[in-house]
C-alpha cells in the first residue's frame, strides 16, 4: 500500500489521471513491472485496475447492474460478494427491492455515503491487481468511513493499492507514504519514521488531529 500525500494542487490526481492513461506523460514514463504503460492497450491496462474516486457516477438502473457496470460476463453472485466485502450489502439488502432497486442518473436517491459503497464494490468485483483511490473517503462520514475501513482490509488484500488521501489519520498503516510538495517528492517512509522526522507529513498530519479536535 502506497499513500500518496501533499497539500492540494500539488499533483496527486496527476498521477492518477497518468497511471489511467486518461493521458500520456510528456516526458519519462510510468512503469508497472518493468513495462512502459503505453505499450499496452488502454483497455488491457484498465482491466488490471480498480479505481475509485471521490466523485464517481452512477447511471440509471438497478443497484446489481451499476455494480457490474453492465458487463456480462459479471455474474450476480460475484457483484453481490463484492458488495458484501466492502459492507454495501447492509444498506442496499433494506431498500425496497434490495440489489434490483431502480438508481436515478447520479444516484441522488441514495446518499453519499452509500454511492461511494457502490463504487467500491464496482471496483473490487472485477479482481483488478491494482487499486487506486483518489480521496475516495474524504467526503463521506464517520459511520460510513467506518464501514469502508473494515472492507479495505479485505479489498486491498494481495493487491497493490495507490492510495491519494486526504484525512491522514486513514493511512497510517501504509507501507510507504509519499510526500509532495511543489510537485516533487519532499518526504517518504511509513508513518512512524514521517511522523518523527518532524517535516511536512508531521506538520500536516498535527494540523489534522488539531482541527479535528475542536
Amino acid at each position: 500500500k502506497i499513500a500518496i500525500v501533499g497539500p492540494t494542487g500539488v499533483g496527486k490526481s496527476t498521477i492518477v489521471n497518468l497511471s489511467m492513461r486518461f493521458y500520456d506523460p510528456t516526458s519519462g514514463s510510468i512503469k508497472i513491472d518493468g513495462i512502459d504503460i503505453r505499450d499496452v492497450t488502454q483497455n488491457d491496462l484498465r482491466s488490471k485496475i480498480g479505481l475509485v474516486l471521490q466523485d464517481n457516477h452512477l447511471f440509471y438502473g438497478s443497484v446489481l447492474e451499476n455494480i457490474s457496470s453492465l458487463n456480462e460476463e459479471i455474474l450476480e453472485k460475484d457483484a453481490k460478494t463484492a458488495a458484501m466485502i466492502v459492507q454495501a450489502d447492509e444498506f442496499i439488502t433494506k431498500l425496497p427491492l434490495g440489489y434490483y432497486n431502480e438508481l436515478t442518473d447520479g444516484g441522488n436517491n441514495i446518499s453519499f455515503g452509500e454511492r461511494q459503497l457502490i463504487f467500491f464494490a464496482r471496483a473490487l468485483v472485477i479482481n483488478p491487481e491494482i487499486l487506486i483511490l483518489d480521496e475516495a473517503t474524504s467526503s463521506v462520514d464517520p459511520y460510513t468511513e467506518n464501514l469502508i475501513q473494515k472492507g479495505l482490509t479485505k479489498l486491498l488484500e494481495n493487491r497493490t493499492a495507490l492510495i491519494i488521501a486526504h484525512r491522514l489519520s486513514t493511512i497510517k498503516s501504509a507501507d510507504k507514504i509519499i510526500v509532495l510538495r511543489g510537485g516533487k517528492i519532499v518526504e517518504e517512509g511509513d508513518h512512524s519514521s514521517l511522523y518523527t522526522s518532524n517535516g511536512l507529513y508531521r506538520e500536516m498530519y498535527e494540523l489534522q488531529e488539531f482541527i479535528s479536535n475542536l
